[in-house]
Formats: C-alpha cells, structure tokens, sequence
C-alpha cells in the first residue's frame, strides 16, 4: 500500500486497513464522549483495547470476522476479488444503523477513492435514522475533516472535501424506489471498494438487489444488508434462509443478548405472544416467522394442507374456479374442489386462449365429471370490471350453463373484516387451509386425465404452494379492512401473478342460503347465508 493522500493521520488509519474492529476502537472517543458510552466492552475485547466501553459483543464479533475476510480476499489495489457480502436478520433495538455508519466511515476512512451506496426500507427510515446516525457517528471521528457530509432532503452524501476527488471518493445514500434503480448500478471503484448497505433489507425491492449485483464485479466489493425478518419471500429472505444464503454471511441476533434493549418489554411480548409466535420471532429473536408478518397465508398452514390425509365426501358440492388470464405471460387456471377435497382433481392450466376456448375447456371439464356422474354444482368465473373473464360469463350462458360471474373489487360480504370480494375469498380459503383442506400433495396423482397440448394436470403443487404463500396484505387505514396486495404490486416484487391461487380462492366466492339459487343468470344470484365452505348445496346445477 502507498502513503495515505490525507498525510499522517491517513497512514495511522492505513494500519486499520485489514482490522474493522480496531478501527472503531481508535476512531472514536469512546473513554472521553458520555453520549457513546451506553455498552460495556466484555472479555476478551475489553483486554484488547483496554477500554471500559465500545461495541456490543454481536458487533465486536461482526467486525472481526468482516477482517478476516478482508485478509482472506488480499485485494492488491488492482486486481478484482471475490465480494465480501453479509447479511443480518434480527429483533428491534439491536444498533444495526449503528453498525451501518461504522462500517460506512471504516471504508470512507481506510480505501482512498472509494464509493458507496447506501439505503433503507424506506425514504424516512433512511433521513431520519440511517443517514442521522451516520451524521452522529462522522462528527465525533478523528476524520471528521476529510469529508463533507450533507443531511438535506435534496442530497444525503457524505463526500470528500478535495473537490478534485468529490466524484472518486464518495458515500450517497438514495430511495429504494425501483424507477430509482440505475443509482445502485456499477460504482467503477476498480482500484478501491465499491460497497452497498441496505438497512431493512426485507423493504428493498428485489429489482434493486439485481442491480446492485452488476456492481460488484470490479475492485473489492463489498454488500451489507440487514433487516428484521418480516417476509418469508424476496431477495433478503433469500439471502438469510434461502436459495442465496451459501453466498453470504449470515447472522440472526436475538435482541435478548444485546445490552441496549429493553428486557422488561420484551419479557412482556413472551408473556404475551410465546416464543414461537411469529410476533416474537420476528420483534425479539430475528428469525423468519411462519408466516411473514405481511404475509396473508402461514407458510406452515399450506405444509399441513398439502401433507393432511384426505377425507373424501361423495356428497359435498363440486365447485369449479375459472381464473381468466389477462396478459400474455399469465394463465387461464380451472380449478375444481368438493367439499375439502382440492385434491383429487388437479387444477388445469392453459395459457393464449380467447374466449371461446376457455368456455370450451370448462365445458370439457364439466362433461368429464359428468361422465364420472358427479354434477358440478356450481362455476365461478373471474368477470372483474371489463376483464375477458366477462365474454367467458356470457359464452356458457349461452351456451345453456349457469356460470357465477365474480366481480373482485365489489364490496366483501363480509364488509367489516374484508375490503373486497377477492379479499374475502381468499380468507375464506385461508380459513379452509388453516382447518381441513386436502392440496395436492408434490406428488399428487393425476386424477381427471389432459392430453392437450398446455394443459398441467398433475404436480404444479410446488407453483400452487409459492402461489399461495407469496401474496400479502395490508389493512385499510379508516376501517381497518385485510385488503390483499395487488397483482401489479406483486409483479413490481418478481413474483408472477397469483393464478392457480385465485381459481382455487374462486371456488370459495359463496355458498347458497337454504332455498336460495346457485348460478343462474349472471349477476343475479341471490343473497348469501355465513359462509361455509363444506356444507351440501341445497340446489345443483342443471347440467
């Protein structure tokens, strides 16, 4: 290495190039300054340094492993190495923003010509926390003079005094917004460390992920992500439990072993929740919950639906859900279930089918079960607004069938719990999953036999699963009503629309009072009892 360009207290702060930890220590008045004096250094780092305050023990234990790595990489300045990537999951109040800006000013400090990205799950989280606490930590450091940092709502940066290097040697931080994402794209550090932080990883769109990654093929690369774990799907899910998770180093920290949290509230969240609650996995021990804590249906109700023996009942109603693909890419899904058999019979997928088509495939399915001589009861059609799923409607009525055409976005049955009708169906079929329902199994047998071309009549229970599991949820602010993300939203996040889930959620769109009507014209159908999903029709089709 070279001299430092920021003289003698640069070359002091090169001696900390391969040791985080170290750097912290030396950096900061951690003997003279009350206001960081909040966590007793422990054993053995306590000797090390021979201070009475500094990191939390999970901190100190981040840091050095981060310089082992950096040994390990043996980055000359000019030859590209592999990137150093962490990622953290963890309970409330552990000090990660605090860790964020030690591990900003460490690179800033120790890797002249340097670049960073930095951001948050949110625009505010990322002002008024992350960026502040970067602030709080820079004025109190020996370099405070090197950079000039800039906290408005117009620039969040912190960037060198040298105007020659303003460009070269530089922190920003920017919104996750995905239209924002060319700010995360290659930061052309090749002789220095291009490094990206996300603080609340789980919020930070999976695009913005995918970009960053185009930036971490030159210099010494570095990513640092942390996040409580709210959502059992994305690219921080991923990374921490998932698919990716060989590639990083993974940490979970329980906010019971951090000095700085409040024990007294936390026992109060065991006394209340339990430990296995997904409340206290995802506030307290930074684990994954069952269900992400916006995630609409339990990963593990779906487990036990696909695994539970099926019960049949030869007499429960046979319902058919009609999904109607929109777009190119999606698929026009049929989906029949009796009673809390969703089982037997595989749902049918067809993709670039008109109107007709699909009206001639219901027909197909329902002449099939009829031949089998089980009536179907009734048809659920997906008729939102002017979707094709109206021609669909009007193609069976014409051609002597009595389809339900369903409108998503009509107000719930249910109108003080549910927001819309495609809400409610699928609580209702949440409700139905949670109790008794029998999904297919990974290998479900092949039931009703499809020979045309595009159908899968057997397996997708895997697509069925992540179907049913990825969708999630919010609450309306006046009413407080589940109202389930949008389709687009979900696309915006890399998950393909909902369509086996929803022809299944179709087959719970009502059930007939006693005496009332199943079917008929569309549009027509008659007011709905309480709904219950298993009980017997008092009328059939007529088909």
């Amino acid at each position: 290495m070279t001299n430092h360009p920021m003289g003698d207290l640069g070359d002091e702060m090169k001696k900390y190039y391969y040791d985080p930890l170290g750097y912290v220590m030396f950096n900061f008045p951690w003997d003279t300054d009350p206001a960081i004096q909040q966590v007793p250094l422990r054993a053995p780092y306590s000797e090390r340094y021979n201070s009475e305050f500094g990191p939390d023990v999970w901190a100190c234990e981040f840091l050095d492993e981060w310089g082992k790595d950096i040994v390990e990489r043996g980055f000359d300045g000019a030859n590209a190495v592999l990137p150093i990537q962490y990622a953290t999951a963890s309970g409330h109040g552990i000090g990660k923003s605090v860790l964020v800006a030690w591990i900003i000013k460490f690179i800033m400090d120790t890797r002249p010509f340097s670049k960073g990205v930095v951001t948050a799950g949110t625009a505010d989280q990322l002002r008024t926390k992350t960026w502040a606490e970067l602030g709080k930590w820079h004025y109190r450091s020996l370099t405070k003079d090197w950079f000039n940092y800039h906290a408005g709502r117009g620039s969040l940066s912190l960037v060198h005094r040298n105007p020659e290097w303003k460009g070269d040697w530089r922190c920003d931080a920017h919104t996750c917004r995905e239209e924002n994402s060319e700010s995360f794209a290659g930061l052309h550090a090749a002789n220095a460390t291009p490094f990206y932080v996300f603080d609340e990883g789980s919020g930070v769109p999976d695009k913005i992920y995918e970009v960053r990654d185009g930036g971490t093929t030159d210099g010494e690369p570095m990513t640092f992500d942390f996040g409580n774990p709210t959502r059992n799907s994305g690219r921080f899910h991923k990374q921490c439990v998932g698919s990716l998770r060989h590639r990083y180093k993974v940490r979970c920290i329980d906010s019971r072993t951090v000095h700085i949290t409040n024990k007294d509230r936390i026992q109060q969240w065991l006394e209340d929740y339990g430990e296995d609650s997904d409340y206290f996995k995802v506030r307290v021990r930074g684990v994954f919950p069952s269900a992400g804590a916006v995630q609409f249906i339990p990963s593990s109700d779906v487990e036990a639906a696909m695994d539970r023996d099926l019960v049949e009942d030869r007499f429960a109603p046979l319902v058919i859900g009609v999904d109607v693909a929109r777009f190119g890419p999606d698929d026009t899904v049929l989906y029949p279930r009796r009673g809390s058999d969703a089982r037997s019979w595989p749902f049918r997928r067809y993709n670039g089918l008109d109107t007709v088509q699909v009206a001639g495939k219901v027909i197909e399915m329902v002449q099939e079960f009829k031949q089998l001589g089980i009536k179907v009861a009734a048809i659920f059609v997906d008729a939102t607004g002017g979707s094709i799923g109206g021609g669909v409607v009007d193609q069976l009525y014409h051609l002597g069938y009595s389809p339900i055409g369903v409108q998503f976005g009509n107000t719930a049955i249910k109108a003080d719990i549910y927001r819309y009708r495609s809400d409610e169906m699928w609580g209702n079929m949440r409700d139905a999953i949670h109790d008794s329902l029998a999904l297919p199994r990974m290998s479900a047998r092949e039931g009703l036999r499809a020979k045309d071309e595009g159908i899968v009549a057997a397996g997708g229970s895997l697509a069925l699963q992540n179907q049913l599991t990825q969708r999630e949820f919010g609450y309306t602010l006046n009413r407080n009503l589940i109202h389930l993300e949008t389709k687009d939203s979900m696309k915006d996040r890399g998950i393909s629309s909902p369509d086996i889930a929803d022809a299944l959620a179709l087959t719970f769109a009502q059930i007939v009072a006693p005496g009332g009507v199943v079917g008929g014209v569309p549009h027509t159908t008659k007011a709905i009892s309480e709904y219950d999903p298993f009980r017997t029709l008092e009328q059939e089709m007529p088909y």
